[in-house]
Formats: structure tokens, C-alpha cells, sequence
């Protein structure tokens, strides 16, 4: 297995971080700062920025993690039993608002549900120490955090703007080489699988912006910046498949107008060099020329609605892909002054975005947590077992840290893999390699190649669990003390009950937290159909709010949808098609606001329609749009066709035509026969 030269660095900091959080933990006093060493481990990331914002998250939840368990041991002293289940709630309750936040922000809630546990279960049996135990974890973990956030953030550090830098150029590269296969009509099977990667790459620049104010480059970048560029990708999506549409159906209705055909070479030209100086003068000059044609486009025909369509929409793709152009030099920019003033409009406009989430999985989730800590504190509690907190304290961990996923059984199965074979390691050490170690020298030196193998697998995202779980069963149990202790039965113990309760998890979350992929994808698909139905029925709110929530779930789909790769690509591309709707649904609704009365009534009838088929879809019998929707379709675009001005006109039928085309593609244009 080959390692690389990022994997091995990451390693050596990691390994850096940990003995200077020991070193430091042993000055002051602490006798057994295993929590140090782990949470700098933890608490690494390969980007300098990523390490500072996850510690200062990390201190937040720490520290309200550990305030909740000096207020609830206390309380319910005289009661083991209530003092497990309010601590238990109070990790369900962390865990449930963590996955409804779903941006990094959500690590605090994470860390104050687990912290808890970690400083209330010890003390159930001994709860006149608590606030000992609370002080001496707290200690730990912040050593743990500032040893971590110095090494990586000011060490040979990996910013977050150079990663940012990088895949912004990357993304936008891939746009633009996308919409020139989409202009050619040549977008073959593999284009169009990497085109569904752009949901994916967004959220990750979503996350890369919430880390940007913590980095450590000379040159930050404004996080609003990096989302007005978010916004501006976000309809290139849509737009480069309905011009690739448009540009199909006119050549098989006689042909694309030769007009209409120079201005697509050109445009393919201008996105191939899109890097030159003068790019937007010469999207200007297209612009103009697609507003030319579309002034005096007629309307009479079905084929001249489609090149009505085309030609708006071409034009939104042109001054789409020049904005982030400009949005991509902004980013560059040393200084926050806007380097145009289409910039300043655009960051003028921005706001956050939006994510999908989910309180029924989340509920379940915390359910699933908190019957899981319950059932495992009855257990000990009832049988007086010595170790069993810290039993149900790793248990606690596991639920927390992998309540999110859809089968959480096996993921945990490998992070207890990895504790094993971390026990079985750290059994040779405690007992044939630790004894003969009499200085702090040494003892950095046999721990090295333990830890950095262990980090260099964190840094591989295939192994990661599995070597989280050898660094926890190998710290907790190998002796990261102040005196060397040859306390066997004690070790044996630890170990078990690290065992148990990772084993108990295995099996709690597999009875009350699975849900199942099928499942997942279908409460996805039928939440977005839900938004789609909201906003026919004019009760959602921001458009650009609105239309990234619906590509997060896009995003959230692409790795589910992996595991059925027969339905991959129909799946992503409906869940795109959903969005378009959706987004034409609204901008129908606010043109029939100002339309004259017929039309008015013609399209909040189209619109109901929509906002019932969408609403009642069902993801385990979907069914397509029905004939009686495409009558009052037609019966809309009769209906704008008739306006005498001309301008409201075209406004009206280029939305129109484009939501036909969006969910009857195979059906004969209006007013062509059937």
C-alpha cells in the first residue's frame, strides 16, 4: 500500500501533536492525560483552517458538554437510574439538533452530547467528583486542542484558500467544458455522469467557506464571495440542459436557424478561451445578439416558442458562466473592493445557503441514541459491573459520531474491528514493551510507529474508521500515564468494556437507527417533490434558498444512488428535473402576479395542478405528470399567446415552453398533432 507524501506528513504532525499534548499535560500535573493525545488526534484535518474552526467548535461543545454535566449529576445524585436517562436525553437532544444543522457548526452540539458522557457516566457511582472529573477532562481536551490546531495550523499547514483556490478553478473548468458539450450536442455517457458531480462539489465548497475565516493564508477570501460564486454554478446546472434540450428538438424540427447556429459556435469559442482579458466584453457582445433575436422572434408556431426559449436561455447561460468568471477573480483578490460593479450586485444579493434536513431520520436517530444509552446504563447499573460506564460511554460515542448515516451497524462493526486490533496492540505494549521504558525520550520514541501507522491511515478516507478505532482501544488501554502501572486485571477490564459497548452499539443502532438506502433516496426524492409543491403553490420562500436546498439533496442522493448504479444516472437527472420545475413554478407565479386576468387565472390553475401531482407523488409508485396537467399547460400558453404586448408575451412563453419541455419531453409540441 503506497503512501504518499500529504498522507505521510499528516501522519508526522499527528504524531507531533499528541506527544506535545502529552508533554504539556505531564508538566501541569495530570496523571493519566489519555484525552489529550486522542483529541489531538481527533481534532486534525488535513487543512490548516479546518483544524482552527473544528477547535474552536470543539471548545464550545466541550465546554457546554461538560457545564450539562456538573448541572445534572448533582441534581440526580441519590438516583443512578434518572441520572443515566437525563444524560442519555441530553445526548439524543445533542445528536438531534447536530443532524438538523448539518453544516460543520454541528460538531459543538456533537461534542456536548458526548462530553457529557464522557465526565457523567464515570461519576454516576462517584458523583461528589464530578466537578473534579469535569475540570481534569476539560484540561485534557483543550491541551488536546491547542497541541492539534498549533502543529497543523502553523506547521508546513495545508490551507483551506489554496484547497478553495484549487477546486473553484476545477469546477469552473469542468462548467464551461460541460456547456460546450452540452452547445454540441456531444454530451456522451461519461460527461454527463461528471456533470451530476457538481451537487458534490458545491457542498464542498460550502464547506470549505465555513472554514475560511479560521485559515491561516495571507490572502482570505470573504465567505459571501465564495457563495454569490455558489449561486451563480447553481443555474448553470439547469440552464446547460435546457439549451442542450432546445438546441435537440429544433434539429429534429427542421433544423437550428443558421442565426442562432453562428452565435452557438461562438459562444463555444468564448467558453474554450473563457481566461482571456476581454471575456466580458465579448459576452456582452453575445448577449446583445441573443436579445436581437429574441425581439423579433414571432410567436406563432410551436418551433418559434422553442427558439424563443433557446434564446433566452442561452443568454442566461452566457452571463451565468461570465459571473463566475468574475466571481473566480474576486475570490483572488487581495483586496475586498468588488473588481466590477456587476460583482458588488452580486455579493450585494447573496445570502447563506440553505441545506435539507430531515427531523423525522433525526428524531429516530436520537431515539436510537437514547434507548441504546438507556438500555446499556440498566444493564449496569443492574449487575454492578465495576467497568460498565465506560462501556456505555464508548457506546454513547458511537451513536453519536455515526447516528447520521443510513446503516450505521456496519460502520460501527469496522470502527470495533479497529478497537480490536488497537487492544490486541496495546496489550503487547503495556505488558512487553512499556515495562522496560524509564524516560519521556524513550517512551516518544516506541510509541512513534504505532501512531503514525494509525495516523497515516486516518489520513486514507477508506481506512479512517478503522484506524479511529485502533487509536481509542490502543490509547485508552496502552498507558498514557505519568507512572508506568502493570495493573492487568484493570487492563482487561478496560478492554472489555471498551468491546462491549462498541459491540452493544452494533447492535442497538442496527434495531432502531437503520433505515436503508431504498429508504433514504425515497424520503429524499419525496421531500424535494414536496418543495417543488410549495412553490406552485407560491408558500416557499428565496429562489436561490429554495434551489440549494434542492441541489444539496441532489448532493445528498449522488452516494446513495452509487449503490444502485443502474438507476444512478435516471435518478440524479430527475431529481435536476425536479429543481428546473420547481424554479420555473415560482417565476410563474410572480409573472401571472402582474399578468391581466385570464392569463392570471389560466396560470394559478396550471400551477395548482403542478402543486397536486407533486404533492402526491409517491416515491414507491411514482406516475407520470397526467394528460389533464398538459391540457391546462396548453390551455396557459393559448392563453399568453394572445397578449397584445409583446414583451410580457415572450416573458411568459419562454417559462412556459420550458416547463413543458420539463415534464412532457416526448410528447408532440403545442399544437402539433398527436
Amino acid at each position: 500500500m503506497k503512501l504518499d507524501f500529504e498522507e505521510a506528513l499528516f501522519s508526522v504532525k499527528c504524531f507531533v501533536a499528541a506527544m506535545l499534548a502529552f508533554y504539556i499535560a505531564l508538566r501541569i500535573g495530570l496523571t493519566r492525560p489519555y484525552w489529550a493525545v486522542t483529541t489531538s488526534y481527533i481534532v486534525a484535518q488535513p487543512l490548516a483552517g479546518a483544524v482552527l474552526s473544528k477547535a474552536v467548535f470543539r471548545l464550545l461543545g466541550t465546554a457546554l458538554g461538560a457545564t450539562a454535566a456538573v448541572v445534572l449529576v448533582p441534581t440526580f445524585v441519590n438516583e443512578p437510574m434518572a441520572l443515566s436517562a437525563a444524560l442519555a436525553l441530553w445526548l439524543g437532544v445533542c445528536l438531534y439538533i447536530s443532524l438538523l444543522d448539518r453544516t460543520p457548526r454541528a460538531y459543538v452540539f456533537l461534542l456536548a452530547g458526548y462530553t457529557a458522557s464522557i465526565i457523567g457516566f464515570p461519576s454516576v457511582g462517584a458523583p461528589g467528583a464530578v466537578f473534579t472529573t469535569a475540570i481534569l477532562r476539560v484540561q485534557e481536551i483543550v491541551i488536546g486542542i491547542f497541541a492539534g490546531s498549533l502543529v497543523h495550523g502553523f506547521i508546513f499547514p495545508r490551507t483551506v484558500t489554496a484547497r478553495l483556490f484549487a477546486r473553484v478553478d476545477a469546477i469552473l473548468a469542468d462548467a464551461e467544458r460541460w456547456s460546450c458539450e452540452a452547445l454540441a450536442r456531444d454530451v456522451h455517457a461519461k460527461s454527463s455522469q461528471e456533470q451530476r458531480r457538481i451537487a458534490i462539489d458545491l457542498n464542498e465548497l460550502d464547506q470549505l467557506s465555513v472554514h475560511l475565516p479560521f485559515d491561516t493564508a495571507r490572502i482570505l477570501p470573504r465567505t459571501r464571495t465564495v457563495r454569490a460564486l455558489q449561486d451563480r454554478l447553481l443555474e448553470i446546472v439547469p440552464l446547460g440542459g435546457t439549451v442542450e434540450d432546445r438546441l435537440i428538438e429544433l434539429t429534429t424540427k427542421g433544423g437550428v436557424p443558421a442565426e442562432i447556429a453562428a452565435i452557438v459556435a461562438d459562444t463555444r469559442v468564448w467558453l474554450a478561451e473563457m481566461v482571456r482579458a476581454d471575456r466580458d466584453g465579448s459576452a456582452a457582445a453575445l448577449i446583445v445578439r441573443l436579445d436581437a433575436l429574441v425581439a423579433a422572434q414571432p410567436t406563432r408556431t410551436w418551433r418559434d416558442m422553442l427558439v424563443l426559449n433557446l434564446c433566452s436561455r442561452l443568454g442566461e447561460l452566457i452571463a451565468a458562466h461570465r459571473d463566475a468568471r468574475d466571481l473566480r477573480d474576486q475570490i483572488r483578490s487581495p483586496s475586498i473592493r468588488a473588481v466590477s460593479p456587476r460583482v458588488a450586485e452580486l455579493l450585494g444579493r447573496t445570502q447563506g445557503r440553505a441545506l435539507h434536513n430531515d427531523p423525522g431520520l433525526a428524531l429516530r436517530a436520537a431515539f436510537g441514541t437514547f434507548t441504546c444509552i438507556a438500555l446499556g446504563c440498566a444493564f449496569w447499573i443492574g449487575t454492578a459491573w465495576p467497568d460498565g460506564a465506560g462501556a456505555v460511554l464508548i457506546a454513547g460515542v458511537c451513536c453519536a459520531l455515526f447516528g447520521n448515516v443510513d446503516r450505521p451497524g456496519p460502520v460501527i462493526f469496522l470502527f470495533l474491528l479497529g478497537s480490536l486490533a488497537g487492544l490486541v496492540l496495546a496489550a503487547i505494549y503495556a505488558y512487553a514493551i512499556l515495562p522496560r521504558v524509564t524516560a519521556l525520550e524513550t517512551f516518544i520514541a516506541v510509541m512513534a510507529p504505532p501512531l503514525l501507522i494509525i495516523g497515516s491511515f486516518m489520513a486514507r478516507p477508506r481506512w479512517t474508521l478503522i484506524a479511529l478505532g485502533a487509536l481509542l482501544g490502543f490509547g485508552n488501554t496502552v498507558g498514557f500515564n505519568a507512572t508506568y502501572t502493570a495493573d492487568f486485571a484493570g487492563f482487561v477490564n478496560g478492554a472489555l468494556a471498551q468491546l462491549a459497548g462498541t459491540g452493544f452499539a452494533v447492535v442497538t443502532v442496527g434495531l432502531f437507527q437503520t433505515i436503508g438506502t431504498d429508504h433514504s433516496i425515497a424520503r429524499l426524492f419525496r421531500a424535494g417533490w414536496r418543495d417543488v409543491a410549495r412553490r406552485a403553490a407560491g408558500r416557499s420562500g428565496d429562489e436561490r434558498r429554495w434551489g440549494s436546498r434542492m441541489l444539496d439533496r441532489v448532493g445528498l442522493l449522488l452516494p446513495r444512488l452509487a449503490a444502485r448504479p443502474a438507476e444512478q444516472p435516471a435518478g440524479v437527472m430527475d431529481a435536476l428535473l425536479d429543481m428546473r420545475t420547481g424554479l420555473i413554478s415560482g417565476r410563474l407565479r410572480q409573472f401571472g402576479e402582474a399578468a391581466p386576468a385570464p392569463e392570471r387565472a389560466a396560470i394559478v390553475t396550471m400551477l395548482s395542478g403542478i402543486a397536486r401531482y407533486f404533492g402526491a407523488l409517491d416515491p414507491a409508485r411514482p406516475v407520470p405528470p397526467p394528460p389533464a396537467l398538459l391540457e391546462e399547460i396548453d390551455a396557459t400558453v393559448a392563453a399568453i399567446a394572445r397578449d397584445p404586448e409583446q414583451g410580457r408575451r415572450r416573458d411568459g412563453l419562454i417559462l412556459l415552453i420550458s416547463l413543458r419541455r420539463n415534464l412532457y419531453p416526448g410528447v408532440p409540441g403545442y399544437g402539433e398533432p398527436a
